[in-house]
């Protein structure tokens, strides 16, 4: 999938982030803003690209107990738009933990998918 202005078709840290949000149930991918964004149904959980500055970022709906410890990771920050809701974005410009940025992916999925979704990726 090409994004205008802001990804190459074959850019890898979308395809890596892809990668994990397209394995949930009912995930579907949006362009929207420009930008990549990963939904459980209609519900967005994931965003590529905080802003322009910070094309390679990803914005995340972080469990609310975990929050003040996620802001205080030097890769974590409020991004524009969507921090007043509670949202935060992760760098996956500098050494990136792959493994925390799936932690991250669960975290927002969960925040935001139905019931019968959590189920379903639960295997209840």
């Amino acid at each position: 999938m090409e994004h205008p202005g802001l990804f190459d078709e074959d850019d890898v840290v979308v395809e890596r982030v892809r990668g994990l949000c397209m394995a949930y149930p009912e995930a579907a991918e949006v362009l929207a803003w420009g930008r990549p964004t990963f939904r459980a149904g209609k519900k967005i959980f994931v965003t590529v690209g905080a802003s322009m500055k910070r094309p390679h970022s990803m914005v995340f709906k972080p469990d609310p107990d975990e929050y003040p410890a996620l802001v205080q990771r030097d890769e974590v920050f409020v991004p524009p738009y969507f921090g007043p809701a509670g949202w935060l974005a992760i760098d996956l410009e500098a050494a990136v933990d792959w493994t925390l940025v799936g932690e991250l992916v669960d975290e927002s999925y969960r925040q935001v998918a139905l019931k019968r979704q959590l189920k379903a990726l639960d295997g209840s």
